[in-house]
């Protein structure tokens, strides 16, 4: 029988950027696992959520607004039209590039991740009352917004 692990110090536990890190460590991996176990990953459901959201785009513009690197954002899209959940299509104004949109199998795809993630930040978030899980979004944010720009980058999606 294995004994529980010491807990850590009071001075450490009272270090905002440690605790912060630790419970962004658990989210990623809540929401790595549950996404993971339908096939998918962050980078699809931040594609589809931005897609769903400011409708069809060029792949430098899903790249800025989701903070992905343009040269990881062809594999994301292949996948994603691999499964039909994007069309790629040329540019009306430049053929030189393309016009991602979502498809019908790309909004039930999803209406599916998006679940998820609520599972895994219900599970993250189980020990706050609603109240309390209002807050810590707030705080989080106005952190968030003074130090950073509007996307979260590519390891910080969901």
């Amino acid at each position: 029988m294995s004994t529980p692990p010491e807990p850590a110090p009071a001075r450490l536990r009272a270090i905002p950027s440690r605790l912060l890190a630790g419970s962004a460590l658990v989210a990623d991996r809540l929401v790595g696992e549950r996404l993971a176990a339908e096939g998918a990953h962050k980078w699809h459901f931040a594609v589809l959520l931005t897609l769903a959201e400011a409708g069809p785009a060029s792949q430098a513009e899903l790249s800025r607004r989701t903070g992905i690197h343009r040269s990881d954002m062809v594999a994301v899209l292949n996948e994603l039209a691999d499964t039909d959940c994007v069309r790629r299509d040329p540019d009306p104004a430049d053929r030189r590039r393309n016009v991602v949109t979502l498809t019908a199998v790309g909004r039930r795809r999803l209406a599916r991740l998006d679940a998820l993630i609520r599972e895994a930040q219900d599970e993250l978030l189980a020990p706050l009352t609603p109240d309390e899980r209002d807050e810590l979004i707030r705080l989080l944010a106005t952190l968030t917004d003074h130090h950073g720009p509007a996307h979260p980058g590519p390891d910080r999606t969901p």
